[in-house]
């Protein structure tokens, strides 16, 4: 499956870069690297050589995806392990 703004939900996010625009948490905000890790609640990136985790449900991300388009999606749509996410129905995607 190509992977699209209409899809990405439902895809593998860890090598893609993302950015955090929003988050709950004030140190979050504007956090940008790479997704080396994701579990069931939280999405792990690397910045500046370092490990960062944050929760999903708290933020706002801007993913890039390979082809340099950038897709903004809220972290509660990615609360569930990868391969649940495949499976699930989503209204507006």
């Amino acid at each position: 499956m190509v992977l699209t703004p209409l899809n990405l939900v439902r895809h593998e996010l860890i090598g893609l870069r993302a950015k955090i625009i929003k988050s709950k948490n004030p140190s979050d905000q504007g956090m940008e690297g790479k997704i080396i890790d994701e579990s069931f609640k939280t999405i792990s990136l690397e910045v500046n050589g370092k490990e960062k985790k944050v929760y999903k449900e708290n933020v706002i991300l801007i993913i890039e995806q390979p082809d340099g388009k950038r897709v903004q999606i809220d972290g509660k749509l990615l609360l569930a392990r990868p391969w649940e996410r495949i499976k699930k129905k989503f209204p507006k995607y």
